[in-house]
């Protein structure tokens, strides 16, 4: 507790340097009033990660967490890493973050704080250090209607606020709301839309994404629809019964992980039990990278690859 003591003190130093005026955003069920601009901010994730760099706070970043216990980082993303200190490869404890003297923690849940867990915004606060929660993550704690695009660019512009870089913040929004409505505009139509099954990992039973994960907005905005939005959850566990019954007529495989999405096609195709799904036996998937197939910049680019897949043959 010394340690937390003394770096409590740093955080509330620096901090003082950094006058603005106040701004408040909301964070889930929270408003959360930012008096001041942080200098010394934590993400964890590479979705979140890549959501701070395309907003150009490279030099606000002490660290980054929940990384490579799990996934890699993008090699265009290898240089800029180097100059940021990775904390802990999966989720911080609130010393991880009192160490490093942060002020501010971009984060979610299940991405980096757990619910009834020792690193919650309340007991960051008691540390000096504000949380802004990933918009996708609130189905956790509170109820919500849905999920869409506008989740994500959200958090980019609420992100500009806080670092009271708004006008920056909102031209690159406007600049992928013009860049994703071009390419839409100049598709051809569906004769009708896919239905769509996103595959996680294929052990014993499938993780997928539900009514409340970003996969179901890409999906949807690249004109197919989620054969498991019927399911009230973010990410979640189901049977692979449910997935033979709804039958679904395309898969997007999201890669990350030690296993390749051509490995877990493998096992899909050789497996009998799934062989006659449609969207095997007619050898319809493609693949998401996990910071395509998470809230960040990316999304963009995945929807892109939803909406050509869906009108190819033979996607892949």
């Amino acid at each position: 507790m010394k340690i937390i003591s003394t770096i409590f003190v740093f955080a509330m130093i620096a901090r003082s340097v950094a006058t603005a005026e106040s701004v408040t955003v909301q964070s889930c069920d929270r408003l959360v009033e930012f008096e001041n601009v942080p200098t010394r901010a934590v993400v964890n994730d590479v979705n979140m990660f890549e959501m701070m760099l395309a907003l150009g706070l490279e030099k606000q970043l002490v660290g980054y967490t929940g990384v490579s216990g799990w996934k890699t980082l993008t090699p265009d993303l290898h240089d800029v890493a180097r100059e940021i200190p990775e904390l802990s490869p999966r989720y911080p404890n609130r010393e991880i973050l009192a160490g490093a003297g942060a002020d501010f923690f971009f984060a979610g849940w299940n991405y980096g704080m757990k619910v009834g867990g020792e690193v919650t915004p309340e007991s960051l606060a008691r540390l000096g250090i504000q949380v802004y929660e990933l918009t996708e993550s609130c189905i956790h704690i509170s109820e919500r209607s849905g999920i869409s695009l506008e989740d994500m660019y959200n958090d980019l512009l609420n992100i500009g606020k806080i670092f009271r870089i708004e006008a920056r913040a909102e031209s690159l929004v406007a600049d992928y709301r013009s860049e994703l409505t071009n390419y839409l505009s100049d598709l051809s139509p569906l004769a009708s839309k896919p239905r769509v099954f996103v595959l996680d990992s294929n052990k014993d039973e499938p993780f997928t994404a539900g009514k409340y994960a970003i996969p179901s907005a890409l999906i949807e905005s690249a004109g197919g629809v989620n054969v498991m939005n019927d399911l009230e959850k973010s990410w979640a566990t189901v049977g692979w019964e449910s997935v033979v019954a709804r039958d679904p007529d395309f898969i997007v495989i999201i890669e990350y992980g030690n296993v390749t999405a051509e490995e877990r096609w493998d096992w899909l195709k050789s497996n009998p039990a799934y062989a006659g799904i449609n969207a095997v036996r007619n050898n319809r998937y493609t693949v998401l990278e996990y910071n395509e197939a998470t809230p960040g910049p990316r999304n963009i680019a995945a929807i892109k690859k939803l909406a050509s897949a869906f009108r190819t043959d033979n996607a892949q």
